[in-house]
């Protein structure tokens, strides 16, 4: 019991030193965004999304590198793509009057995260199938095969390189690069802080009820590490900046598949993963991107009713993901 309490603070403990630092990191990132006069979409898209994207960058590199624990940071990433398309679109849409969306948003930022899905299962199966050793209960992956994804990643900022090369800044007012500059470090370095709690608290679930770690990292690595990008993007709709609020989630959800997890396995030098567990897992990934897609495809903006569904069907993720922890169902191997 003493155990179960201390991790439980550890989570809560953690979240918030994560919640603290990411405030810091978005008043930095939206100052220094203004002061080199990036447009609201790659703000939103590259910028903020990498930003908050780093306590995913944290979990996987603390998980490998630390606890030798590859397939926690991967979790992490999955549970936290799914928690962002879900969870923090249905926030902001119940945050603000009106949630719209623009065509650009679904067109491009969505169209391309849909290809950042598909890039990692390929990466995942050729693991499986092509890689010596791998089977199709273990993919391994290697520093040649994630170079696929890191060039995917390129692409994308490539495409908002060219958006922002025509894009005329606004007066950049009183800014002093240099403060904010330091203030993102010291940011960067307190959620990295608090992400090392999160994780600890996750393997000491993993031991006390005799689950993989897959699943605590599916769940509460993922909700604690999405804090920041739920954070950035319900206050965006708060202020009526619609664009920012969603394409901060898509962008951090590319930025997490193409970049975080080919990190973690060049950290590494190479890294194996339950390609069995990750299949379904991946696939309802696809299912919440799709969902996601045409609720806001439709008329343009989310509605209270479609923010509800969205969150109904994470917490139908959260069931079945404690069903197969418990063995009640069996649809996923290897958790």
């Amino acid at each position: 019991m003493a155990g179960l309490l201390v991790s439980l603070v550890l989570v809560v403990v953690g979240t918030a030193v994560i919640w603290k630092g990411s405030g810091w990191f978005e008043g930095a990132a939206e100052r220094l965004s203004r002061y080199y006069g990036l447009p609201v979409a790659v703000h939103g898209a590259i910028v903020v999304a990498v930003g908050s994207s780093f306590p995913e960058i944290s979990s996987i590199v603390i998980s490998t590198v630390v606890h030798d624990e590859f397939s926690l940071g991967v979790g992490a990433i999955v549970g936290s793509a799914i928690f962002n398309l879900l969870v923090i679109p249905a926030l902001s849409s119940l945050a603000s009057e009106e949630l719209t969306v623009t065509r650009d948003i679904v067109h491009k930022d969505a169209q391309f995260y849909i290809i950042s899905v598909l890039v990692l299962f390929i990466v995942f199966a050729l693991g499986a199938t092509y890689v010596p050793g791998g089977t199709n209960r273990a993919a391994i992956l290697t520093p040649a095969l994630v170079v696929l994804p890191l060039a995917t990643y390129g692409i994308y900022v490539f495409l908002h390189q060219q958006d922002a090369s025509d894009h005329v800044a606004d007066a950049a007012g009183e800014v002093r690069p240099l403060r904010e500059w330091a203030l993102l470090a010291v940011a960067l370095v307190v959620i990295a802080v608090g992400v090392e709690g999160v994780v600890r608290a996750a393997l000491s679930f993993g031991e006390l009820f005799g689950t993989p770690t897959f699943l605590w990292g599916l769940t509460v690595i993922a909700a604690a590490t999405s804090l920041p990008d739920a954070f950035v993007s319900v206050n965006a709709a708060r202020d009526d900046d619609d664009v920012t609020s969603l394409t901060n989630v898509l962008g951090s959800n590319t930025f997490n598949l193409l970049v975080a997890i080919p990190l973690g396995v060049l950290l590494a030098g190479s890294a194996t993963i339950d390609f069995l567990a990750a299949i379904p897992t991946m696939g309802f990934l696809a299912l919440a991107t799709l969902v996601f897609i045409v609720f806001t495809r439709t008329d343009l903006e989310l509605t209270d009713r479609e923010a509800y569904a969205l969150l109904g069907l994470y917490v139908v993720f959260l069931l079945w993901m404690g069903l197969e922890s418990t063995g009640t169902i069996e649809t996923v191997r290897g958790i």
